[in-house]
């Protein structure tokens, strides 16, 4: 079950954000794209509930590109993302019409059309509920990276499926992903020698601290820009 912690410290939506350009279809999907098209690396990145407009979202894939990659932040929901004062359509219901199991098979021709366009490497991070998505394009090795930062709705079954090195960033305040939840995650990668990962607890900081921190508050500024440089070094370990 969702936590409130999923729907806290709601971004301010900006579609026109970002230093790259949002298309009609890419794989079939609206999506904010940055960095290189002639690029040979490739990130997807996979938006918590709130969606492809959060501008702290487009200033990570703007950062992520200047790093080298084609950045694809495609809009899994659809042009719905989640609003927390629509009473209607409460997080259960939204939830229901909105499942990661359902971006997960939208993603399938994402990174298609990367691979179509001359990317060898594929990477993905996801965030909240778009950890799971990148869970499942792990699991199914569709993609040659993953990152999950303050996962939601991940179980250590889906961990023992990663077919590809993952790097899982919790917080300690996680009512989602526990810092014991985590630590499971790393034991059962540990047991897999196979897979590459990276597991990190950073301290002090709430589930989704890494994509909706307040640019007024330095510790968290801090504490995100630390999250992005961990992701970033694991895509260069592993796309590059």
């Amino acid at each position: 079950m969702a936590s409130s912690q999923c729907c806290e410290n709601p971004p301010a939506l900006n579609p026109a954000g970002g230093e790259g350009k949002v298309v009609d279809s890419f794989g079939g999907l609206n999506a904010y794209l940055a960095g290189s098209p002639d690029a040979k690396a490739a990130v997807v990145l996979v938006s918590d509930i709130f969606g492809f407009d959060a501008p702290n979202l487009r200033k990570i894939a703007d950062k992520v590109a200047s790093s080298g990659y084609f950045v694809v932040v495609p809009d899994f929901l659809n042009g719905d993302p989640y609003i927390p004062d629509n009473t209607e359509k409460p997080l259960p219901v939204w939830l229901k019409s909105h499942t990661p199991e359902k971006a997960f098979e939208e993603a399938k021709p994402v990174v298609a059309a990367l691979k179509e366009k001359g990317v060898s490497n594929v990477g993905a991070a996801g965030y909240c509920w778009g950890a799971k998505v990148v869970v499942e394009l792990a699991k199914a090795h569709e993609i040659q990276a993953a990152v999950l930062l303050h996962p939601s709705f991940v179980t250590v079954d889906d961990i023992k499926e990663v077919k590809c090195p993952i790097s899982i960033l919790g917080a300690e305040i996680d009512k989602m992903s526990p810092p014991e939840l985590v630590e499971q995650f790393e034991q059962v990668l540990s047991a897999n020698t196979g897979v590459g990962h990276f597991v990190k607890i950073f301290p002090g900081v709430a589930h989704g601290w890494s994509v909706r921190y307040s640019h007024d508050d330095a510790a968290a500024v801090k504490s995100a820009e630390e999250a992005l440089a961990d992701m970033i070094d694991w895509f260069n370990k592993n796309l590059k």
